[in-house]
């Protein structure tokens, strides 16, 4: 059995669209792509690098891959990320019926939620995601992701493809690693920690105003 670990870059405001460069992925008119590029710094890449350490097996979006496909087997053999990339098995959720010419490429098409509740119960590498926001909004869905990877920047951006859309389930998280880049941007890994547990500061014997309160809420909607 093999873990599911997504690894992404979100602003303040939770968005991860097109943080790598302004043609990367302008869909719905986004026009703050490469949003990263100004805060890398040596903690970053040494954070970066770690997710990177161990075998992997790369599940994509069909655009990321697209995307990924486009530059990294063309980056030249000397880049060590690129190195691995190339590497690794990727498989590749797409309803497009064009061919995937990146070496080690797999697709996955229709139901996807069940094949990758499969590979993860195969042997195997672990399961990392890069970017494919779309794919991300599944995996939440269906509780499929174990492990968080995320470098939060220091930035409101407004209107584009987020992280934890509405379909994500409530979920408790264990922050199981936290630092901070010189330039603001923190890097944190979260484990799943199981339900979500609530409670209440409230009086035990609510105050007429809190009743009154509570009463308008429910009218309010």
């Amino acid at each position: 059995m093999r873990k599911l670990v997504t690894a992404a870059f979100v602003s303040l405001d939770g968005i991860m669209q097109a943080p790598g460069a302004p043609q990367e992925d302008p869909t719905g008119g986004f026009t703050l792509g490469g949003w990263t590029v100004n805060y890398w710094d040596e903690p970053m890449g040494k954070f970066m690098d770690g997710i990177f350490d161990d075998p992997f097996a790369l599940l994509l979006g069909r655009k990321t891959y697209e995307i990924f496909a486009a530059y990294w087997p063309f980056v030249g053999a000397d880049d060590p990320i690129g190195k691995a990339f190339n590497a690794a098995t990727k498989y590749v959720a797409t309803t497009s019926k064009e061919p995937l010419t990146w070496e080690n490429s797999f697709a996955l098409r229709g139901d996807v939620a069940p094949e990758i509740a499969r590979l993860k119960q195969e042997d195997g590498p672990d399961l990392l995601t890069q970017g494919s926001s779309g794919l991300l909004q599944t995996l939440l869905a269906h509780d499929l992701i174990d492990e968080l990877r995320l470098l939060t920047f220091p930035l409101i951006l407004g209107p584009g493809k987020r992280l934890f859309g509405n379909g994500a389930r409530p979920e408790a998280l264990k922050l199981t690693a936290n630092s901070v880049s010189t330039t603001g941007v923190i890097m944190s890994v979260y484990e799943r920690a199981g339900d979500v547990k609530t409670g209440s500061f409230g009086m035990t014997e609510p105050s007429e105003a809190e009743i009154a309160r509570r009463e308008r809420m429910k009218r309010e909607g």
